[in-house]
Formats: structure tokens, sequence, C-alpha cells
């Protein structure tokens, strides 16, 4: 976005530098006066395109965030509920809890 300002500015010093340079006439710089706005008409609109997009990503991932953390809150939910079997069936069957460093596999 810098550049495009940076480049209005050198547009914007190089009509100030004809128009002091050369003096034709009042059509000339209207001409010019219009290409600038047209310039800077066509420089609006390509920002305007650049923000419509980002808005609508914006949208899409505040979607997909949406979705994901409901997920991940269903997913919490069920893990809790398998903790809760698993803690009522070694209680109830008398077997021993798991520990990770005791039980590690040979391999390991």
């Amino acid at each position: 976005m810098n550049n495009e300002i940076i480049m209005t500015q050198q547009q914007h010093d190089n009509v100030n530098a004809n128009n002091a340079c050369i003096n034709i006439g009042d059509d000339t710089h209207t001409s010019i006066e219009s290409t600038v706005a047209y310039e800077l008409q066509e420089q609006m609109i390509e920002l305007q395109m650049g923000m419509a997009h980002l808005e609508l990503t914006v949208e899409r991932l505040d979607e997909v965030i949406t979705k994901q953390d409901q997920h991940i809150r269903t997913l919490q939910r069920q893990l809790q509920l398998i903790y809760k079997q698993m803690e009522s069936q070694s209680a109830d069957v008398g077997i021993a809890p798991f520990d990770v460093m005791a039980d590690r596999p040979p391999h390991y």
C-alpha cells in the first residue's frame, strides 16, 4: 500500500514539474488533471477490491474457527466421558491404572 501512495506522490510531482516547465494552455492542464484523477480512481477501485477480498477471507476464517471450536468442545466432552467410563470400569474390575513409564513397549 505504501508503494501505491509513493507512486501517487511521484505522479503528482511529475505533473507539477510538467506544469512548471511547459505551459501550453488550459486544455493540456485539464487533460493532465483528468489523467491523474483517472489513475487515482483506478487505484481506489483496486484498493476497494482488495479490501472486499480481505473481508471475505476474514468471514470465511471466522466460520472455520467457529466450527473448529465446536468440534474441539465436542471432542473434549467425549474424552471426559471416556475417562469417566475408564475410571468406573477400572474400579469395578480391579484393573490397575495405566502407567506410561512402567508399561512402555520394549522397542522404546
